[in-house]
């Protein structure tokens, strides 16, 4: 063992310091490892005792709550109860009552209510003056209401003592049905006695006591950690670091504990009393066992430290004096008189090395001067090499960012044509379309022309249709005027006559008057369409004339897309050969890299040469300072 606090003392005292130390260590690790296994293994025994005592109280009390709620249920049944209540036959019932109070003595009492939670009878005169009157406090009450839905309840199981029984009393009702009709027609209470679960959990606290266990109580809490009960006296204060298993009343069977806990809890000073027992016996072992490791640790090393003086001393006479020839003599056959033996024998080789040294340091030394010079040479051709690869190093590398450039160029070019290339067709096709359409309205012009024309021809027709209307109304209105002659000249038998003859004729002016506004419309109509078909004739051959111009224009456009192909070609073939020399150029100045790292491995493997060579000149030198200190 080195530690820093022990470089100053004597071996004598370092050994026996550190047999000690070491001999602690164990002796208190192997304690400490048996105290924690003793530990956990009393703990698991502890928790598993703990956790069987409240497993027995749960099984118990589980058991005996399920027997009376069944018991309740069986006696709500009784015959005679239930005449009782039908018949008002109490003097029978309370006779009842009062045998089942002698035969269950863990019943404090029965008590059976009518619906309306009027106490009828009882098992004892007592009980039932306690409730009568107090029937709007019973219908009130937890376990009567629970009693109504046909379900049991521990909620009125409190800490105090109940008024009417004068102890605390686990209240268990269940309703009493007509044995015809079913109906409910009451209700039975069975006032369980609490403090019977001192009895029930006496067992439990007389294996406590063999245990020497004072402190160990059982406790039975709600789900909200309300005490229902605790065996510990009321006196005596809890401990302050218990040690407490619990088990919960599951609802594997049914019945008003459901979700109670059962805790069984012990003082953990008193549980590991014995551990600290064990603790102070193996502390006084320990002490006693370190002593005679320190005695015996004494004796040895004052047994290895005496041969070991006597080799220092030899050594420090060859350090002062430089004398290899002096010799130790050690009368011991264990492992230090070995070490004597073999101290003597490297004192012997010792003075053969030290002859061997001096004649072949000036043999090195000659060696390390020419290797010196054959080193300063080679790096200084080195160094020139060097030079001329770092300048190709460097043009290679303008040479590649320029063939990369051009590639870029190359490259930005070939997107450019493709666009033309793309643009061109697109207008091939564009102008193709605008061609049919052009077309197509030509067409279109000249079926409208003809159209118009077909209309003109048609005014023409309407304007002789109208001429005729109008000389037809000429001659009713000369045929109105003879008929009024004829009327005036028939005196009174001609005046209805004469109305007709003036209605006819009135009728005659407003054709005649309505024709000439006909044919005035129909004058300018004609002059319309004639005008239309003159400026129809003229679009259509300046359309001609534009379908032309556009036809000549396509045929540019096809001939301008075939040339931006054949350049589109052109720049494809441009950009792989720019690729193909960036490539042979990148090639190119990997080698020269490569070519670089490798001079610049041997410039350091020179250097470290020339190092190593300085080196081995200092050494040699030291060598030759060493070989003269000794005298063989």
């Amino acid at each position: 063992m080195n530690l820093p606090f022990l470089g100053g003392l004597k071996l004598r005292a370092r050994l026996t310091l550190s047999v000690a130390l070491l001999s602690t260590f164990a002796i208190l690790s192997v304690t400490m490892s048996g105290l924690s296994i003793t530990r956990r293994t009393l703990g698991r025994q502890i928790d598993a005792t703990l956790r069987a005592e409240a497993e027995g109280l749960k099984d118990l009390v589980e058991r005996i709550l399920a027997e009376r709620e069944a018991n309740v249920r069986s006696w709500s049944e009784d015959t005679i109860l239930r005449g009782a209540l039908l018949f008002d036959t109490f003097d029978k019932s309370d006779t009842v009552l009062e045998g089942l109070a002698k035969n269950h003595t863990s019943i404090s009492g029965f008590v059976l209510f009518d619906e309306q939670g009027r106490a009828v009878s009882a098992s004892s005169k007592e009980l039932l003056k306690g409730y009568q009157g107090h029937e709007r406090e019973v219908r009130e009450m937890e376990w009567y209401r629970a009693a109504l839905e046909g379900r049991f309840t521990a909620d009125a199981l409190g800490r105090e003592k109940d008024p009417v029984f004068g102890k605390r009393v686990l209240p268990l009702a269940a309703p009493v049905k007509s044995p015809a009709s079913g109906a409910r027609i009451g209700v039975l209470l069975a006032a369980y006695d609490w403090s019977q679960v001192r009895d029930v959990v006496k067992a439990s606290m007389q294996r406590a006591q063999e245990r020497a266990q004072e402190s160990f109580a059982l406790e039975v809490r709600r789900e909200d950690g309300t005490v229902l009960f605790n065996s510990r006296p009321p006196d005596v204060e809890p401990p302050a670091a218990p040690v407490s298993q619990e088990a919960i009343n599951g609802t594997d069977v049914r019945d008003v504990g459901d979700g109670w806990r059962f805790v069984a809890t012990l003082d953990a000073r008193e549980a590991y009393a014995p551990l600290v027992e064990a603790a102070l016996m193996a502390l006084g072992m320990m002490g006693f066992f370190l002593a005679l490791v320190i005695v015996g640790a004494w004796w040895l090393a004052r047994g290895i430290a005496r041969p070991i003086s006597a080799l220092s001393e030899a050594v420090t006479h060859v350090l002062e004096e430089g004398d290899l020839s002096h010799h130790v003599e050690v009368n011991s056959r264990d492992e230090v008189g070995e070490l004597a033996h073999a101290f003597s024998r490297m004192m012997e080789q010792l003075r053969q090395t030290t002859v061997g040294l001096q004649q072949g340091t000036r043999v090195l030394t000659g060696a390390v001067a020419e290797l010196s010079k054959a080193a300063e040479h080679q790096e200084r051709n080195l160094s020139r090499q060097a030079a001329a690869i770092q300048e190709t190093q460097v043009t290679a590398q303008e040479i590649q960012q320029t063939s990369k450039m051009a590639e870029e160029r190359s490259r930005a070019v070939l997107q450019v044509t493709e666009r033309a290339e793309e643009v061109g067709r697109l207008g091939e096709e564009t102008l193709g379309a605008s061609i049919e359409g052009l077309q197509e309205l030509h067409e279109k012009v000249g079926r409208l022309a003809g159209t118009i024309l077909m209309l003109g021809n048609r005014t023409q027709q309407i304007g002789e249709i109208a001429q005729t209307v109008k000389d037809l109304a000429d001659q009713s209105n000369m045929l109105a005027l003879n008929a009024a002659i004829e009327a005036v000249r028939s005196g009174e038998h001609g005046k209805g006559f004469g109305v007709v003859a003036r209605e006819i004729r009135a009728l005659a002016d407003q054709s005649i008057e309505s024709t000439d506004r006909v044919r005035e419309l129909l004058d300018d109509i004609g002059k319309s369409i004639q005008d239309t078909v003159k400026m129809t004739e003229k679009g259509q051959q300046q359309m001609q004339g534009g379908l032309a111009q556009i036809k000549a224009s396509g045929e540019s456009l096809r001939e301008l897309t075939s040339i931006v192909k054949d350049n589109a070609g052109a720049a494809r073939q441009i950009a792989v050969a720019v690729s193909q020399q960036n490539a042979g150029i990148t090639q190119i100045f990997t080698a020269v890299s490569d070519l670089s790292s490798l001079m610049e491995e041997t410039m350091q493997g020179v250097q470290s040469t020339t190092r190593a060579t300085s080196t081995l000149r200092e050494a040699a030198e030291r060598m030759e300072s060493v070989a003269r200190t000794y005298r063989a």
